[in-house]
């Protein structure tokens, strides 16, 4: 597996600042300089907790038995894969 750098843990952190109070991803968090994974923290309806991870160039969003629900491109894409995850009333 893929490690985050320094610079993407910034750009994220960086994103999520941007985005207002009210939007669906309310927070995120990482441990380690180079962590393997990143949890993102949603809500619409209901709170959920997704994994981020890197498989080569791409950074893959994880629902909670891991398996993959959205691969982004740029970590600026990874903004509206979170938002178009439904939430658990939609699943």
């Amino acid at each position: 597996m893929n490690t985050f750098s320094p610079e993407e843990i910034d750009e994220i952190d960086r994103l999520w600042r941007a985005v207002p109070a009210d939007h669906v991803w309310t927070g995120w968090a990482a441990a380690g300089e180079r962590p393997e994974r990143i949890w993102i923290f949603r809500t619409r309806a209901h709170w959920r907790r997704f994994p981020l991870i890197k498989r080569g160039k791409r950074y893959c969003l994880l629902n909670e038995e891991d398996r993959v629900v959205a691969i982004a491109r740029t970590l600026a894409d990874l903004l509206t894969r979170v938002e178009a995850v439904p939430g658990l009333e939609d699943g």
